[in-house]
């Protein structure tokens, strides 16, 4: 029987905590950040939980 294979480009954009949680980075960081304020760019560092709605989907990509 083949592997299930986790979905790579999903296991480089999140990251699961010890307690099951998953984890994904803000976004709109990457370009036009010379037109955003610098309260919206800060407020856009760190990480953030991913939506309830998106978890299943998430989940079934990295293959948990």
């Amino acid at each position: 029987m083949p592997k299930m294979k986790s979905h790579t480009g999903m296991g480089k954009r999140v990251k699961v905590t010890g307690k099951g949680k998953i984890l994904r980075e803000q976004v709109g960081k990457r370009h036009y950040l010379e037109h955003k304020s610098s309260n919206v760019t800060r407020r856009m560092t760190g990480t953030v939980v991913v939506a309830k709605a998106d978890t299943a989907r998430v989940k079934k990509l990295l293959g948990r």
